[in-house]
């Protein structure tokens, strides 16, 4: 009986895991392969370049958890074989890794730069400056895009030029304002900015805020700022930056300003620039340029002489603008006024003086408009030159400007005025409702007028006297009520 229950035994011991051990087998192989790669990665992770990976933390706290979870598991569940148990937390250690876990959950990285609302984006880059603006387009394709919008970059450039257009400044010695919608360029607000960036700014209270205030201009260590424009100049002068001066909106009384580097001043202001920034001197010339400043550029401001006693004859040597022998300045978009009865708004004089003066208003003067005289010459166009007390241009003692473009009329006097050996060259310019002669040539002067408007002349058109000469080619010359051209005393010029 004994041998026979150990026979009836044997077959059910071998039987029984048949059909179940191949599985167990083939699911043995399949776990070892995953718990031995698992080993290995825990290996690596142990490794020396473990303490350098930005995932370490979450990978440790994420395996405890899985194993407690794996195990809880196993001890609820007894009838459970060993085997069973060990397959199981080998799989959750191995298929549950962080790896994983990162695949189904994106990192925050990942969802700032795919999956976070370009409305959020631009929100957060508004907070930035500059530099950090462009630090962040480096990151990826999409923030590069988004960090060179334009409404970023025209908020930024408003806040530190007032501009509300683009001041575009491609060469040297010259600037112009630009309407966005009909620029080439994607963003013309950040292309500005780059053009203007390495400049100092001057405005009443500037400097003190700046210093005061370092966090809020933290990255903008190329801009310096001062309060006068006498102290922009003296930290030109220490070479403390490349000569770059915007003058910011306000008015600014006797500032002793004498130019001697190839400085560039530019008013910076919304709306009409020239209007806000307002430079004056009551006692002395207001800007003098003098040798050494060849290549020096102010722009976009209006400048006055603004004495108190008006008449002094001593103001006969002060003038809005004075430029002076061997310098050549740009003078562009300004508006220059003058109170005195005496002298001149602007005086240029002496051999090598030659300035490069355009788009400006000389206008409603109570002395001469523009004096050119003791060899000067220059270039003079496209200026608007009207009401002035006296004559509106003055060419006098071998004086030789080229004058293009000129809108010279409603003058209390003769419109342009050339005596004493004054010569110079005119072209294309319109002269009208003078109170005298539209064009006068006196005393040895030999301009050369050619395809000029001259007409509605309150005396005349053209008035050579006391030997005047003079070269007048393809000039209309009509609607004046008196004589077109009339010529006494003397005088012998050509007239085509």
């Amino acid at each position: 009986m004994n041998s026979l229950r150990a026979t009836n035994r044997r077959p059910r011991r071998v039987s029984r895991p048949r059909p179940v051990q191949p599985e167990r087998i083939n699911g043995d192989r399949d776990e070892e392969a995953p718990a031995a790669a698992a080993a290995e990665m825990a290996i690596e992770e142990s490794g020396p370049g473990a303490q350098n990976s930005p995932y370490q933390l979450r990978r440790k706290t994420l395996l405890p958890k899985r194993t407690t979870a794996a195990s809880a598991t196993a001890s609820a569940c007894p009838s459970k074989g060993p085997m069973e148990g060990a397959s199981t937390s080998s799989t959750d250690a191995f298929g549950h890794r962080a790896k994983r876990a990162r695949v189904s959950a994106a990192p925050a990285e990942q969802y700032l730069q795919q999956k976070l609302p370009d409305e959020v984006v631009l929100k957060i880059f508004s907070y930035l400056l500059e530099q950090d603006l462009c630090q962040a387009a480096c990151v990826c394709k999409r923030f590069s895009q988004l960090a060179n919008d334009p409404i970023l970059w025209k908020r930024l450039y408003m806040e530190v030029f007032e501009y509300t257009r683009p001041m575009m400044h491609p060469e040297p010695g010259r600037f112009y304002q630009i309407s966005p919608e009909e620029h080439d360029h994607p963003n013309p607000w950040k292309e500005s900015f780059q053009q203007l960036y390495k400049g100092a700014h001057v405005k009443p209270g500037f400097a003190e805020h700046f210093y005061s205030n370092p966090g809020r201009y933290k990255g903008r260590e190329n801009m310096l700022y001062y309060d006068t424009i006498e102290d922009a100049l003296g930290g030109v002068q220490e070479a403390h930056f490349d000569g770059l001066i915007f003058v910011h909106s306000g008015i600014y009384t006797d500032e002793w300003i004498y130019i001697e580097s190839p400085i560039t001043m530019i008013g910076a202001a919304p709306g009409k620039v020239a209007d806000k920034v307002i430079i004056e001197n009551t006692r002395d010339s207001t800007f003098v340029f003098m040798e050494g400043s060849e290549d020096a550029y102010v722009g976009y401001m209006t400048i006055k002489f603004n004495p108190d006693d008006k008449s002094a004859q001593h103001h006969n040597a002060h003038h809005c603008l004075e430029i002076t022998v061997n310098c050549s300045p740009n003078i562009d978009h300004c508006i220059i006024r003058s109170t005195c009865t005496v002298g001149s708004a602007v005086c240029v004089s002496g051999q090598g003086a030659c300035p490069t003066i355009k788009h400006c208003n000389i206008s409603d003067c109570e002395n001469v408009g523009l004096y050119i005289t003791d060899h000067a010459q220059g270039i003079y166009e496209d200026n608007e030159i009207s009401n002035n007390a006296l004559a509106g241009i003055w060419v006098k003692n071998h004086g030789n400007p080229i004058i293009r473009r000129n809108h010279i009329h409603h003058g209390r006097d003769v419109g342009v005025f050339t005596f004493d050996h004054g010569m110079g060259y005119f072209e294309n310019c319109n002269i009208h409702r003078n109170r005298i002669a539209g064009f006068e040539v006196k005393a040895y002067a030999n301009p050369t007028v050619v395809r000029c408007e001259i007409h509605h002349g309150q005396t005349g058109g053209i008035y050579v006297h006391e030997k005047g000469r003079g070269q007048f080619i393809e000039n209309k010359i009509y609607a004046n009520n008196f004589a077109g051209v009339w010529i006494t005393s003397n005088s012998d010029p050509t007239i085509r």
